[in-house]
């Protein structure tokens, strides 16, 4: 007879007898909770690799069911060789730690739970769903109750914020869970300035030619982001744009590509000539787009901030307010960069864009993004090491480098003419 798919069971370094088989002998396992492909990319490219070399730590994963990108968590951790639990058994151990990105059935982990972002920090306001029951005020992502609170407890062990002032705002809209708040830094904006001397590499991968300037065109996901609303932009800068002197390259949201489907996506951007721009695929190659690029045209996403915080001037395609928490870092984004006109001409707005560049608030948007520049592999280490009560390694902590990017054609090869 068939098992049934809640008896499969994961055999490894794990449960009652799970050292009798080992070569390796950790001391510690630490269950890696993946919600979905977008909290993948984060976990797996900013915090995985500053403790996975140790040999006193096991790393093991699974993905929580029920989420709308539950699949594409699944479908990434398929590839990467992991040790993959089900859910059932991964909420049926005991572990000595679980990491997680982004939240959603937490409160069945036993284990210490370290909840972290998967973007730029508290910049959007939950989806208000449909429905025939009075509207109620939308809390902000990652900080709302029922996230952070079940059962009469608070969820993670400890929340881990970028900035001190997140801190504030849970003390101001789940009281509970900023007793256990702590800033660990933001890991991927440090390695976006780490990443900065690179550029010319990361330039030449992309295809950049000498004295060509580059837009990237970065949009996040649901029907207000910047593809949602203007989905024919990245093919009218294309053609409105000279090519011998820009080049013109697009990074949507992973929800995106997990949603549509991904051959659709790169389908509905190359257009039936194929002549739209490369597309940067949904993994790691944002990153080096960004440390790349001479102009970013973004909205109210992680990457258009990220950008702006390092230095790279932003075109705003389009930025829904309502959206936004009044008063947080994005909401100033959207108040201090230009707004693309799109029933204008492309090209003297983006010559605009570049030529009213004010490099000098690139340092105010750092200091809304994070408290701790620079210094977000040490407090991530140190704060794993201490919820796992090891002593942390002698050698000092390092964010793991930006990969070198690559680009997905349209899927029509275009005309030699």
């Amino acid at each position: 007879m068939a098992p049934l798919p809640g008896d499969s069971w994961t055999p490894g370094p794990f449960g009652l007898d799970g050292s009798t088989r080992n070569t390796w002998s950790p001391e510690k396992t630490v269950l890696v909770v993946v919600h979905h492909l977008t909290a993948a990319n984060r976990l797996m490219g900013d915090v995985v690799p500053i403790i996975e070399t140790s040999p006193s730590i096991q790393l093991v994963y699974t993905t929580p069911p029920g989420g709308a990108f539950s699949h594409s968590g699944a479908a990434y951790l398929r590839n990467r060789g992991d040790v993959v639990l089900p859910w059932h058994q991964a909420t049926s151990l005991r572990f000595d730690l679980a990491v997680a990105a982004s939240l959603g059935g937490l409160e069945h982990i036993h284990a210490p739970v370290l909840s972290l972002d998967h973007g730029a920090g508290p910049g959007k306001l939950l989806h208000r769903q449909d429905g025939d029951g009075p509207a109620a005020p939308r809390e902000v992502v990652g900080m709302h109750t029922g996230g952070l609170i079940a059962y009469g407890r608070v969820i993670p062990a400890m929340i881990g914020v970028a900035h001190s002032h997140q801190k504030d705002l849970l003390a101001r809209t789940v009281p509970p869970a900023a007793e256990v708040a702590e800033v660990v830094g933001d890991p991927a904006f440090d390695r976006l300035v780490a990443g900065a001397d690179r550029r010319a590499e990361f330039r030449k991968a992309l295809g950049v030619e000498e004295g060509q300037t580059l837009v990237v065109v970065s949009s996040t996901w649901r029907h207000n982001s910047l593809l949602g609303a203007h989905s024919d932009l990245p093919r009218r800068l294309a053609a409105e744009l000279p090519a011998d002197e820009y080049r013109v390259i697009t990074a949507p949201h992973p929800a995106s590509w997990v949603w549509h489907g991904h051959r659709q996506v790169r389908a509905w951007l190359g257009g039936p000539d194929g002549r739209g721009p490369d597309v940067i695929p949904p993994g790691e190659g944002w990153q080096a787009a960004l440390v790349a690029a001479d102009l970013v045209i973004g909205d109210h996403g992680s990457a258009t901030y990220y950008a702006a915080a390092i230095g790279c001037p932003v075109l705003l395609g389009t930025f829904p307010t309502d959206d936004v928490p009044p008063g947080s870092h994005t909401a100033l984004l959207g108040l201090t960069s230009p707004q693309l006109d799109h029933g204008a001409p492309l090209l003297p707005q983006v010559k605009g864009a570049l030529s009213t560049h004010v490099p000098e608030r690139t340092e105010w948007y750092r200091s809304q993004l994070t408290t701790a520049p620079g210094a977000s592999a040490a407090l991530l280490r140190s704060a794993m090491y201490r919820l796992l009560k090891l002593p942390e390694p002698d050698i000092p902590a390092q964010n793991p480098p930006i990969a070198v990017p690559r680009l997905l054609p349209p899927l029509i090869e275009r005309d030699a003419g």
